[in-house]
């Protein structure tokens, strides 16, 4: 098995497993903030729970779109699979939009019509274990983002980070709203859905850019570039093309050799460029073309 192969099926590893822990995670936090809500009809605590339940939409999203995306290259896909992540990250950004909307009116609602909230502690005992739930989740997501650089996963833990952001505030909503400060859980549930639209907005922004084949960061550039040039033989370089896809990136450039240089000896400097490339990224395919100088 070559390296890139290896570092694949690894990776394909990494990001089935973190897809099934998030979609765990979320199911169990569902499971507890709705009985709590249930019992004390807390604005904020509905806004977490219908983040739970985004989250664990945008966690089956995530498992069937990484596992789709993982299907290796075919006749009708000769690029492979890879954009389901963006897409998968693009209707993660629709839902979210659509459920922050929802849990912005109810807290709307709630400050036209003011409730009384019950059961507010055991709330609380809720939120603390859904931030030691979240932390322990986040540090899988950044070792497998660390690893793979997946757009979903990606898209995953910046949801779940803004969740711990949350979760704190909810605390502080509802020992407000049990001391009688009116107004609080429904200003902090209006201002969770608020947060939750902007991540959304980044979500789906960056999804955008995947799709429309924007090219990678400006420093794995510069960093490929100077890898063909330090080759002995290479002239330069010019007409540098990047995009990604899923896991996989796409490198296309042209090397300047010299024009009285054998095919044999072209065709090897070239190998060069392309193995000092694929070394340093082994996500990366890499095309050469040679242009006589």
């Amino acid at each position: 098995m070559t390296d890139r192969a290896q570092v694949t099926a690894e990776n394909g590893r990494l990001l089935r497993r973190v897809t099934y822990a998030s979609l765990a995670t979320a199911l169990l936090l569902i499971g507890l903030k709705t009985a709590v809500w249930l019992m004390s009809g807390s604005v904020s605590l509905l806004a977490s729970l219908t983040d739970s339940l985004m989250d664990a939409g945008a966690s089956l999203i995530n498992l069937l779109a990484v596992g789709y995306a993982l299907t290796p290259a075919d006749k009708g896909h000769r690029f492979g699979h890879g954009k389901a992540e963006a897409l998968a990250g693009l209707a993660q950004s629709a839902f979210i939009t659509l459920s922050a909307g929802l849990v912005l009116w109810q807290g709307l609602e709630r400050l036209r019509q003011p409730m009384p909230l019950d059961g507010a502690w055991y709330g609380v005992g809720v939120m603390l274990f859904s931030i030691i739930a979240t932390l322990l989740l986040l540090r899988f997501q950044n070792r497998v983002i660390r690893r793979t650089g997946s757009t979903a996963i990606r898209a995953d833990a910046l949801h779940y980070r803004s969740d711990l952001l949350m979760n704190t505030s909810i605390i502080v909503a509802l020992i407000l709203a049990w001391y009688g400060i009116s107004g609080a859980d429904a200003l902090f549930g209006i201002g969770i859905a608020l947060f939750i639209a902007l991540g959304a907005l980044k979500i789906g922004r960056d999804a955008v850019q995947i799709l429309m084949d924007h090219e990678l960061p400006e420093e794995v550039r510069q960093e490929a570039l100077a890898l063909a040039r330090a080759v002995p033989g290479v002239m330069g370089v010019h007409d540098l093309r990047t995009r990604e896809s899923g896991q996989q990136w796409f490198i296309q450039m042209h090397l300047e050799l010299p024009a009285e240089l054998p095919l044999g000896q072209a065709h090897a400097l070239g190998e060069q460029v392309r193995l000092a490339i694929c070394e340093r990224f082994p996500q990366a395919e890499v095309l050469v073309h040679k242009d006589p100088v």
